[in-house]
């Protein structure tokens, strides 16, 4: 597996920052940020899809990427598309 890098949050300094990256493999979207406060959990699991399992499987999470980002996640699914 090999990530191309795409972009950081520029606003969070040196300690950890909202990143994304696409495996060049697979084209999945690879994001590092913000683990979801109880309250946001909470809203994903009730709000899901009708007929959808309710509920946040062990191996998975849900974060929060800023919307100031927006413009980021929209780049790495352009580089995911040319890949």
């Amino acid at each position: 597996m090999e990530l191309l890098f795409i972009g950081i949050d520029p606003e969070t300094g040196q300690n950890g920052s909202p990143t994304a990256w696409v495996d060049k493999e697979t084209r999945d979207i690879v994001l590092q940020s913000y683990t979801a406060d109880e309250a946001t959990r909470q809203q994903a699991i009730e709000n899901t899809a009708p007929g959808h399992a309710k509920g946040i499987p062990a191996h998975e999470t849900v974060i929060r990427f800023p919307a100031h980002l927006i413009p980021l996640l929209r780049e790495a699914c352009d580089a995911a598309d040319r890949l």
